[in-house]
């Protein structure tokens, strides 16, 4: 959603400023809750302590801030409290349509040309919103892609009637990312995986932060979305995506900063620090 022209990834009438997510964090839980108690028994104690200090730094923030991480390798996984709430997705699902139209494609049912993969190009490369709202209608909108996107791991996912049903007014929970980014690296066939991967490594200069802030070593990717267009003004930011050799870890963040002045800022320093305190020099 981009509201007074910030280009995120939401609304069907919005317009670009920033380039970039959508709204709103709906029905905040608390981010705070046991840390020790939600670690899976497989987390190495240096990374235990990141995860502490990054709880701890999300809880100082302003707003409420949702965090998933995976460890693929040993399927360790830890969820603050926040981690299914409820929130505008932005432009994540612009992934989730990436690999709806791969897969509709590898079956026969749609046909993409040269044009469309631009356009598949550019959803994850700079989270082009145009791209996205052609590609939501050129192929089937809501009827098609909604009735899918809980394949991919996104069951959370629901829409409102006080807003357009289009991929950028998607409800969503960091718990819906985490399933979706996992999704790409573990159920895709391996030339999608890899297409993905690679885009996600490569992305804009606008998106890099959240994830992208573990740092170059961590070898991140991600699929970012942002927003002002809450209903409060105030901005939701959200970062999906993945670290480290093999893309052993993945990182689910949605904040939603509930700051109306320099928002964008606010969030895109919070949702990056997290990531940055989980990983950043953890490798290399």
């Amino acid at each position: 959603m981009h509201r007074r022209l910030a280009l995120c990834a939401a609304a069907a009438a919005s317009v670009a400023l920033l380039m970039g997510g959508t709204a709103a964090m709906a029905n905040p839980a608390p981010a705070s809750g046991s840390v020790e108690a939600e670690f899976g028994a497989y987390f190495p104690a240096a990374l235990k302590a990141r995860i502490a200090k990054a709880q701890k730094y999300a809880e100082s923030r302003p707003g409420v801030t949702g965090i998933v991480v995976r460890d693929r390798l040993t399927g360790a996984v830890w969820r603050n409290a926040a981690a299914g709430t409820h929130a505008w997705a932005c432009s994540t699902p612009k992934l989730a349509m990436v690999v709806d139209l791969l897969l509709r494609n590898d079956s026969g049912a749609v046909k993409l040309t040269a044009e469309d993969r631009e356009l598949i190009h550019k959803m994850l490369n700079s989270s082009d919103d145009d791209a996205a709202h052609t590609l939501w209608k050129r192929y089937g909108g809501e009827a098609e892609f909604a009735k899918r996107f809980p394949l991919y791991g996104m069951t959370d996912m629901k829409f409102t009637d006080a807003h357009p049903h289009h991929w950028g007014w998607i409800l969503t929970t960091p718990n819906d990312l985490d399933r979706l980014v996992n999704y790409v690296l573990e159920k895709l066939p391996a030339k999608h995986r890899a297409y993905i991967v690679k885009e996600m490594r490569a992305v804009d200069p606008n998106q890099q932060w959240g994830v992208w802030g573990a740092g170059a070593k961590a070898q991140p990717g991600n699929k970012n979305g942002w927003s002002d267009d809450n209903d409060d003004g105030s901005w939701i930011m959200n970062s999906v995506g993945f670290v480290g050799p093999r893309e052993r870890y993945t990182v689910a963040i949605m904040s939603n900063t509930m700051v109306i002045q320099d928002g964008f800022n606010v969030g895109k320093e919070t949702t990056t620090k997290v990531s940055e305190l989980l990983f950043g020099g953890y490798f290399g």
